[in-house]
């Protein structure tokens, strides 16, 4: 089974959060797929990727750029995993029928936003079920992150 982790984003956006937790991926070793819900996410969220510090480098890759099998990061729309990345980040309710297939899997949602927070709801019972470790992550006051459930 996997160890999900889900994310809800009340302090800081997707594009701020992502870019920092692929880095902290990529100082473990760890190779990672983004799964978003269409390509023109991929594209944003790549672009992000460019530029969220200008004294950092996160190496990635998108269909745009090819050699899936040499990108540390891949950026997709489709439920794939071309990198053989162990870890998954599941962005704006994106979804995978292959969470088994990871490590660890990170479900990121807005939490200023009612149906997404239902999604999550409904797909943490859904992992529940299947037999996931799952743990719940919240941003307290100064943006840090604090386990709130599961573990």
């Amino acid at each position: 089974m996997s160890e999900v982790r889900f994310y809800h984003l009340t302090r800081q956006s997707l594009e701020d959060v992502l870019p920092l937790m692929l880095a902290r991926t990529l100082d473990r070793g760890q190779r990672a797929i983004v799964m978003a819900r269409s390509s023109e996410r991929v594209e944003a969220l790549a672009a992000r990727l460019w530029d969220y510090d200008d004294h950092a480098f996160l190496p990635h890759g998108t269909k745009a750029d090819g050699h899936a099998a040499l990108q540390p990061v891949w950026l997709t729309d489709a439920d794939e995993n071309p990198n053989g990345a162990a870890t998954l980040f599941l962005t704006e309710g994106a979804s995978s029928s292959r969470i088994e297939a990871f490590t660890l899997v990170c479900e990121l949602f807005d939490g200023a936003d009612e149906g997404a927070v239902n999604a999550a709801r409904q797909r943490w019972r859904v992992y529940q079920a299947a037999g996931h470790a799952l743990t719940y992550w919240q941003q307290d006051a100064g943006g840090s992150w604090a386990q709130r459930a599961g573990g």
